[in-house]
């Protein structure tokens, strides 16, 4: 059922942009929201469809007509998996680059859930109808070892390790730049970005914790192999600490340089290793997923141009 709103501008309303008057004035949406809207005639004045930069003026009648949500069927995908694990209680993936983790605005299919949907019978429901069997996440061009629960116990028993970094997860990334420490530790809060609402940085306004450690793997001149251990889970944290510190991740085309310097789709950023204790059994468990090969291709070329 669409909801419909109307609004009679007032003289205090006058020459404000009708996108950032309606964005708020409707509780709960987005500028961006409200600019869709209006893009799809989903919002007049006078009865006549206008743009978002439109300026109001006195008495005139904002009509906003709210469409009801998308009903969001999740569709199980025959979608090859790279699976280092499974039992009756997890599944351990080596996720490809390139690849969503769980459906979201403008990729409801060829996720990784579309395809542990048709590859499991069952998986935990504790993360919701959009994200089954999700414990963890990847950026959708970060590869590498990531854990699903197959049932609410093991997710909670999951959850509850990452929280309390009993569960260990290393990174190896390559970096811009030659990181002067041999070892080091970035802690820096992380929220939003105040001026670009797709980015993260590093903030003291309504932040969470992140802390990073690194380890100098390989020097090469103009570019440093890193392992990062992850402390805390925040959005992008490995991404954006490295490009607080000065040395963003090749290839990252949110926190990197405008143009690629390689060859590579997506930041050179791999989930190499992941230490856990069975949810069910206890048992320490140690899982290893290989250099992806447009990873290992940089590090082959950066090695001859050294010799």
């Amino acid at each position: 059922m669409t909801d419909t709103f109307n609004y009679q501008a007032s003289e205090s309303d006058k020459n404000i942009r009708l996108d950032v008057f309606l964005g708020k004035t409707v509780e709960g949406a987005s500028r961006s929201f409200i600019q869709k809207l209006i893009s799809s005639a989903d919002i007049t004045v006078n009865d006549k469809p206008v743009k978002a930069n439109y300026k109001i003026n006195i008495n005139d009648n904002i009509k906003v007509n709210i469409p009801p949500p998308q009903v969001l069927e999740l569709v199980p995908e025959d979608i090859p998996l790279d699976i280092l694990y499974e039992d009756e209680h997890i599944i351990v993936i080596n996720k490809q680059r390139g690849m969503v983790v769980h459906p979201a605005v403008g990729n409801y299919h060829g996720t990784l859930v579309n395809a542990l949907l048709k590859h499991c019978e069952d998986l935990s429901g504790i993360n919701g109808v959009i994200r089954p069997g999700i414990v963890h996440r990847l950026d959708k061009d970060t590869s590498g070892v990531m854990v699903a629960a197959k049932n609410d116990q093991a997710h909670l028993n999951l959850a509850k390790q990452i929280k309390e970094h009993t569960a260990s997860r290393r990174y190896m990334a390559i970096l811009h730049g030659n990181l002067q420490a041999s070892t080091g530790v970035v802690n820096a809060p992380i929220g939003r970005h105040p001026v670009d609402r797709k980015k993260m940085a590093v903030t003291f306004n309504n932040s969470k914790e992140a802390i990073t450690n690194f380890t100098v793997l390989e020097r090469f001149g103009n570019y440093t192999l890193v392992e990062c251990k992850l402390l805390t889970g925040r959005t992008h944290q490995i991404r954006v600490h490295m490009a607080h510190i000065g040395h963003p991740v090749v290839g990252d085309p949110k926190y990197g340089p405008s143009r690629p310097h390689f060859n590579i789709c997506g930041q050179a950023l791999h989930s190499a290793h992941l230490t856990l204790r069975h949810p069910e059994t206890a048992d320490i468990m140690v899982f290893s997923a290989p250099m992806p090969s447009d990873m290992q291709d940089i590090l082959d070329l950066l090695n001859n141009k050294v010799r």
